[in-house]
């Protein structure tokens, strides 16, 4: 049963991605670390992901989200509705390479940046270490 919730929790993430380089009006919520060692959310549309291992934002280089990943780069990433709660934990890190950036882009973030190579876009990945997954009225909880 572990692996079927594994494997519809994907599916949930995937229906909140872009997918071929276009928004899809899917949203998750990330919870930071804030300076004062405070929780922090803010909601935010993925880009790629690779099943519930690994998911990526596009943000602004100068966003708090970014100066809170520098100083703690522990993160939570939730997908929830009336039907589910994807719950993930893990670490976030900043890309700024030109290739990475350009490989994750797609056309909802040109409403905030003139084009991938802009030099305020970063990519955020977040890595999953632990999960927490409530589908179809059962719940798995696991590390990976």
């Amino acid at each position: 049963m572990g692996q079927e919730i594994i494997a519809k929790a994907a599916k949930i993430v995937e229906e909140n991605a872009a997918k071929d380089g276009k928004y899809q009006g899917g949203i998750s919520t990330v919870s930071l670390i804030d300076e004062a060692g405070f929780p922090t959310a803010s909601v935010i549309s993925p880009s790629k992901f690779d099943g519930i291992n690994w998911i990526t934002f596009g943000t602004n280089i100068n966003y708090n989200n970014v100066k809170r990943i520098r100083s703690n780069n522990r993160a939570a990433v939730s997908f929830s509705t009336a039907e589910y709660c994807v719950n993930l934990v893990g670490e976030m890190e900043i890309i700024t390479s030109s290739d990475i950036k350009r490989e994750m882009w797609y056309d909802g973030l040109a409403h905030h940046f003139t084009d991938a190579d802009d030099p305020n876009y970063c990519v955020l990945k977040f890595s999953t270490k632990r999960y927490k997954l409530f589908i179809d009225g059962e719940e798995v909880a696991g590390t990976l």
